[in-house]
């Protein structure tokens, strides 16, 4: 287990002590550029945001859906690399201390060196991580891929995911769990996934680290919805899709903290 606190312990233990949810938006770092990535993450702040993931643009994000494949895309034509990306947490760094939590695949991370990465991000203000392709007991079968205490290592819970597997995984988890609403890829949905409140249920009862609902929300109601059956709700691809749209234009970060600030009012409202 950790032996120390960091930026996400902090605020979930200050949302759990004021019986409030936890909204965490996902964009994609690089896009369209670090600096407008960097005014992005400070708009999410004002807009009432507790986490923020940063998605680290891979050239093949297998769980994505298109509007986050699209993303990575334009981050990767922008120049973006993942030590540029480590730098622009330093600069947001400067302006905030909102909890960031590094979204992504175990080829970017195993390429700069996974104990390496790991310091370094941590070094630069990064709060946790998100290895998507990475099964949480991998670390046990290698030892280079053992989890390290800068990190707070977030872990995925699928409706798929066996019964029997849940409280191995839940074990293991660190910061918040990811619970992946709905089978396939991201994308915002016109409807929320069902069975949310069983299978989330079953995840608290296994474990007393914060469970967030992720995977297709992209309404102020679905938000709130959500928002009463789990400790947080995570908002991406609506984000992600604006960011496509507005693009370069001056008024990208503000528009996308006027997209966000219904659905965080939403949710702690709740």
């Amino acid at each position: 287990m950790p032996a120390t606190t960091n930026r996400l312990d902090t605020r979930f233990a200050h949302l759990r002590a004021t019986g409030k949810r936890a909204f965490v938006a996902y964009v994609c770092a690089g896009d369209p550029t670090l600096d407008a990535t960097v005014d992005i993450v400070l708009a999410l702040e004002a807009a009432g945001v507790d986490v923020v993931e940063l998605g680290l643009p891979f050239s093949d994000p297998l769980a994505d859906g298109v509007v986050n494949q699209l993303a990575a895309d334009r981050a990767i034509r922008s120049g973006t690399t993942t030590p540029k990306v480590l730098e622009m947490i330093k600069l947001i760094r400067q302006r905030s201390q909102i909890p960031l939590v590094l979204f992504t695949y175990l080829n970017p991370v195993y390429t700069y060196g996974y104990a390496r990465f790991h310091h370094d991000a941590a070094a630069a203000g990064a709060d946790g991580i998100l290895v998507l392709d990475l099964p949480a007991d991998e670390a046990a079968q290698n030892p280079e891929l053992k989890p390290t205490p800068e990190l707070r290592h977030i872990r995925l819970i699928a409706p798929t995911t066996p019964e029997d597997r849940v409280p191995k995984i839940a074990a293991d988890a660190e910061g918040f769990i990811y619970y992946v609403s709905r089978e396939g890829v991201t994308g915002a949905q016109t409807t929320i996934a069902t069975g949310i409140a069983e299978m989330v249920a079953h995840i608290q009862s296994t474990t007393a680290v914060p469970v967030c609902v992720g995977f297709g929300i992209s309404t102020p109601d679905q938000a709130a919805t959500v928002a009463a059956m789990a400790d947080g709700v995570v908002v991406g691809s609506a984000i992600v899709k604006l960011i496509g749209k507005v693009g370069l234009s001056p008024s990208l970060a503000g528009e996308v903290g006027a997209l966000v600030k219904p659905l965080v009012d939403a949710v702690k409202a709740v």
